[in-house]
């Protein structure tokens, strides 16, 4: 959606009168951002920040989850809040900008009417405005940079560097960078970003002899402020990704290393501490409870937008704990009021990026064409028309999950197929042309190896239950961040709040002899892709995108999909579950 500021206020007029919640102020505001984007400085040091953006240069739709489930402690507490519960615990009003901003609500009308989100050149234009009221104020990148668009795979993510570096980033931490490997990455690091922006990560050491591979922390003075941020990359990226792509590296969340780190830091004189973290919220928790000295965590990869900070006590004090979404769809502004050598207050705002609310800053946007001019045709090309709502995020499917789940039953000619729980991927409206690059928005990893696997049912009991206790374990450092995997062929029951082993339950082939139990001792065939052992890059089959954009060439329609979602059990009332939009 792209459009002048007399046709954006025409439709918000609109859009009130059909119930959205807009009055004559916000409508006035809307024609410069104005309201939404006039942050006030406040005190003397501050943090800008983004995280797990995949990649992605123009505006894009992104729908929020409408599950995004808490167990046990984490029941009803951020970030497992979603749709009405979450606009109730952070006084945001329904069918607001910031509503569609922060929920999955009313999502496909509310997106027609305040357009898209994110976008580099519009993200540029924040972050120009924020630092001219703020001297000195650091911009941090959380990871997930430069992975998950076509563009970026191609490029080996050279694109999102440059891209970066044009922005302004100071410093960042990495994920799904590493899955470049790491010659790819050490590349980077030591041509591109030397002297201009900080790769952190402490907890990034080698196998033999432990050693850092990259700097842990870096000191700033700010404003006559002395200020650490220290990085924390994925903890669990050799696991979680090919561990053959980095490996003598090892990783881990180590809290006595950071708390050493910490120390360090406190030692050289830094009056305030911020930690550039992706270890995903309910892990940054537990570590602000354990880990004292930190002042703030600003945090990503589990894509929790979280309107407002959460105060986690220690032995120490407290730490404020924030997560800033994903796509570039949020800018996490953090001011701190220093003064005698201590923090005397704070402000904090998640910014939503709405691309009709911010001009495109005309650099920025000179360069994404220039690196998108060589493929646009092929990114462009039209492979269907989705008659429904394509959205990736929630912890058990989503509709795009659903579209290659059906791809690869009918192409790989499976009877089940798993697909993985990856948080990332950008939303398409009913109506909307599916094209190449919507495809690979989905698909563009480095090893996107489709697969055809000889499965008993016991082996998919085990495999389901062992991705289910990452997402539920009720300890958040054995959880390890992405959501379930996606079932398509079978249908099942699970129970979150049980033990691992028994979670998993009733499992079923969807066929048309009306469902038959799986038998433990039977064979299935199991399609797949994204195998993280090395031997699937010589033995996989075609990359994934090949076979949704194959299925998708052939369909020309494609109906909206109905969500193969498992049957919830103990879950009733739990406010991270809201009813699909």
């Amino acid at each position: 959606m792209s459009m002048n500021r007399r046709e954006f206020l025409q439709i918000l007029a609109a859009a009130s009168a059909a119930g959205f919640a807009l009055d004559s102020r916000e409508l006035l505001a809307a024609a410069g951002g104005g309201r939404l984007y006039d942050l006030p400085r406040f005190g003397n040091v501050h943090f800008l920040h983004f995280t797990d953006c995949h990649a992605q240069l123009l505006p894009i739709h992104f729908r929020e989850p409408s599950v995004n489930l808490g167990v046990g402690a984490a029941a009803g507490k951020p970030p497992h809040l979603v749709g009405e519960p979450l606009l109730k615990a952070f006084g945001i009003r329904p069918k607001s900008l910031e509503a569609h901003a922060f929920t999955c609500l009313d999502f496909a009308e509310a997106a027609k009417v305040y357009g898209k989100v994110g976008g580099f050149s519009h993200l540029a234009t924040l972050v120009k405005r924020l630092r001219a009221s703020r001297p000195g104020a650091l911009l941090l990148d959380g990871g997930d940079t430069w992975q998950g668009s076509a563009t970026a795979l191609w490029s080996k993510g050279q694109d999102m560097v440059d891209a970066c570096k044009l922005l302004g980033v100071d410093m960042m931490t990495p994920h799904w960078e590493l899955t470049y490997g790491a010659a790819r990455v050490q590349e980077i690091v030591e041509k591109d970003l030397k002297g201009k922006m900080e790769f952190l990560a402490q907890n990034v050491k080698t196998s033999d002899f432990g050693d850092p591979v990259f700097a842990p922390y870096a000191l700033r003075e700010m404003n006559g402020v002395p200020v650490a941020v220290i990085g924390q990359g994925f903890p669990y990226t050799p696991i979680a990704n090919p561990r053959y792509l980095i490996p003598d590296w090892t990783m881990g969340i180590q809290d006595e290393e950071m708390q050493k780190v910490v120390n360090e830091a406190r030692g050289k004189g830094a009056r305030v501490v911020v930690v550039l973290s992706h270890n995903g919220m309910d892990v940054d928790l537990k570590m602000a409870s354990r880990v004292t000295g930190i002042d703030a965590i600003l945090g990503g990869h589990t894509h929790d937008g979280v309107p407002a900070p959460t105060r986690v006590k220690n032995a120490g004090g407290s730490t404020l704990v924030m997560n800033s979404g994903s796509n570039g769809k949020f800018l996490s502004v953090l001011d701190f009021d220093v003064r005698g050598g201590k923090i005397q207050g704070f402000r904090y705002k998640l910014l939503p990026v709405f691309a009709n609310l911010l001009p495109a800053d005309a650099e920025m946007a000179a360069y994404i064409d220039k690196v998108r001019a060589p493929h646009r045709a092929k990114l462009e090309e039209t492979l269907a028309v989705s008659e429904g709502l394509l959205y990736r995020r929630g912890n058990f499917n989503g509709s795009w999950d659903q579209l290659i789940l059906d791809a690869m039953l009918d192409v790989k000619g499976a009877q089940i197929a798993f697909s993985p729980g990856f948080r990332w991927g950008t939303s398409i409206l009913p109506g909307q042309a599916i094209t190449f690059e919507h495809v690979m928005d989905q698909t563009a990893i480095t090893y996107p190896y489709s697969t055809l696997t000889d499965m008993s049912g016991a082996m998919i009991k085990d495999i389901l239950e062992d991705v289910c206790d990452n997402l539920f374990n009720a300890d958040p450092y054995k959880q390890q961040g992405g959501d379930m995997v996606r079932v398509g062929g079978m249908r099942y029951a699970c129970d979150p709040n049980a033990a691992i082993g028994s979670r998993i339950r009733d499992m079923r082939l969807i066929d048309q002899h009306g469902g038959q139990p799986i038998e433990a001792n039977k064979t299935y065939k199991v399609a797949g892709w994204a195998p993280v052992a090395e031997g699937a890059r010589e033995q996989g089959g075609e990359p994934i995108w090949e076979v949704v954009a194959k299925w998708l060439r052939d369909k020309k329609t494609v109906a909206p999909r109905r969500l193969n979602a498992p049957k919830l059990i103990g879950m009733a009332g739990n406010p991270g579950l809201a009813q699909d939009t």
